[in-house]
């Protein structure tokens, strides 16, 4: 298959028959589509890891864990430098882990990483038709 066909297999079972189709469709940017593709959902998969472990720090700052356990630990250390820009937006005096707390800086994180993932998934997908 080279960059101007594009190879399209079908198989359709009909009553215990096996039916296989095999056609080429003339495609020119096929492979750079692909590519394309390929970096979009890359920018996506990141910016979805980015918004669990961001909804996670949200969580569990509302419900007050602890942080001598080892999960809410390690959310909280490998949060920290993603909602760090946002702190002096709300008045942060210092953290007290283990109290409850709405946590505003964390949901405007999620809202400014959501915005950054879209453009960068538009940018990489621009000279897509």
């Amino acid at each position: 298959m080279d960059n101007e066909t594009q190879e399209v297999r079908e198989t359709t079972t009909q009553e215990g028959n096996t039916v296989q189709k095999t056609t080429e469709v003339n495609n020119p940017g096929a492979k750079s589509a692909h590519k394309q593709n390929v970096a979009e959902r890359v920018v996506w998969y990141v910016a979805g890891i980015v918004m669990v472990l961001l909804g996670f720090r949200f969580a569990l700052s509302l419900l007050g864990a602890n942080t001598s356990n080892g999960f809410a630990d390690f959310i909280y250390s490998t949060s920290r430098p993603l909602v760090a820009p946002f702190f002096s937006l709300f008045n942060y005096d210092g953290y007290i882990y283990g109290a409850s707390r709405f946590e505003v800086f964390t949901l405007v994180a999620m809202l400014v990483y959501l915005a950054l993932a879209y453009g960068i998934a538009k940018l990489v997908t621009i000279a897509r038709d």
